[in-house]
């Protein structure tokens, strides 16, 4: 048996004697299961949601999955091909932490997989927001006389997923601010300093540690793009990729009104797409914000992380447009130069990132 295979197995069946012998809740049970494997799809799927689906027969997990890569099989397709005894399933429970789809799109509606196959009861976690589904799949499994039940665990379950319910909701992607600032709030030196620090060099000046900007790329790899303003390209000619993680690099979004950038800066290389917004493309006098989400949205992309500099982070908190705001506390006291942006929002949580402290915030709406 693969390596890979015999791992899979011993986790179900862990699984398994946990269940029978811990008294929780069934539905919730099975569901924690979906929101474990889903994250497995992460971030892949994007801009489909990642969704998990378990199968359960008499107590026991009989298939689970998860949604493949952009473009391939959804979660509830995986979980009904891994079950070895297809006879199993007209007497079984499917758990899937998002309703099943009711649309022909790059793959068939899995409601009438689910249907085809016999499954009498389907547990899930939340409904699509996606107006092609929201609501249309459990009708149909509703009207095929399938028992269906919803709402298990729905907050863990719309978190999952966050992007995609911010992308169909909000009609805008899902914004992170991402910054670094030295213990005194500063984002930057002044320019003398910064120049003499660098030699003028066009080099970015750090104030982060080496594990943060580790994290920070681990971040990229989860984003569908990462932003950031003309200064902030000039003055730090910075690569915005994830060359210390292993994944997929961001589209890059790249501000640049009267088209000041050198050419030969490192955002204009190949190893990622590039759109390059200018005076052509939006109306930098007002709500540029709004202008730039609007954009994101119609080329489909469901998440940007924006990481500077300070006037277009400005920008994204004047017009209230962010979901988290992951800050990055250096041990360095600069005593002068660029000030952080001032934001309100909740604390989430505070952690050592090595010498630095990093701060996630999400945004009081």
């Amino acid at each position: 048996m693969p390596a890979n295979k015999y791992k899979e197995n011993v986790v179900v069946t862990i699984f398994n004697l946990m269940s029978y012998f811990c008294k929780v809740n069934t539905h919730e049970k099975y569901m924690h299961r979906c929101l474990q494997i889903a994250r497995n799809g992460f971030p892949t799927a994007m801009p489909n949601p990642s969704v998990g689906a378990v199968i359960v027969h008499d107590h026991r997990i009989i298939g689970e999955g998860y949604t493949a890569a952009y473009g391939g099989a959804h979660a509830e397709v995986n979980a009904i091909n891994a079950v070895k005894d297809k006879t199993l399933l007209k007497h079984a429970t499917l758990y899937v932490s998002l309703e099943p789809c009711s649309h022909h799109g790059k793959t068939p509606p899995c409601s009438d997989l689910i249907i085809q196959t016999g499954i009498p009861t389907i547990v899930i976690g939340c409904t699509d927001p996606n107006p092609l589904v929201s609501g249309k799949g459990i009708m149909r499994l509703k009207s095929a006389g399938r028992t269906v039940i919803s709402g298990i665990l729905e907050k863990d379950c719309l978190a999952s997923n966050r992007r995609f319910f911010t992308f169909h909701t909000k009609k805008r992607p899902y914004i992170i601010l991402k910054w670094a600032q030295s213990k005194d709030g500063f984002l930057a030196p002044n320019k003398s300093i910064r120049a003499e620090m660098q030699h003028n060099e066009n080099k970015p000046y750090w104030i982060s540690n080496t594990y943060s900007r580790q994290l920070t790329h681990r971040w990229r790899s989860e984003e569908m793009s990462i932003l950031i303003g003309t200064q902030t390209a000039i003055d730090d000619n910075p690569k915005l990729d994830v060359r210390d993680w292993y994944g997929q690099n961001p589209t890059k979004i790249v501000l640049d009104q009267h088209n000041r950038i050198p050419k030969e800066n490192y955002i204009f290389d190949k190893r990622a797409n590039i759109l390059l917004l200018s005076g052509a493309d939006l109306d930098f006098e007002s709500n540029i914000g709004n202008q730039i989400v609007r954009i994101l949205y119609e080329k489909n992309i469901s998440s940007v992380m924006i990481e500077g500099g300070y006037r277009t982070l400005k920008t994204f908190i004047d017009e209230d447009l962010w979901d988290e705001a992951r800050i990055f506390v250096g041990r360095n006291l600069m005593g002068d130069g660029l000030p952080a942006p001032n934001f309100k929002g909740n604390l989430v949580s505070s952690n050592a990132i090595g010498t630095d402290e990093l701060l996630i915030f999400t945004n009081h709406d």
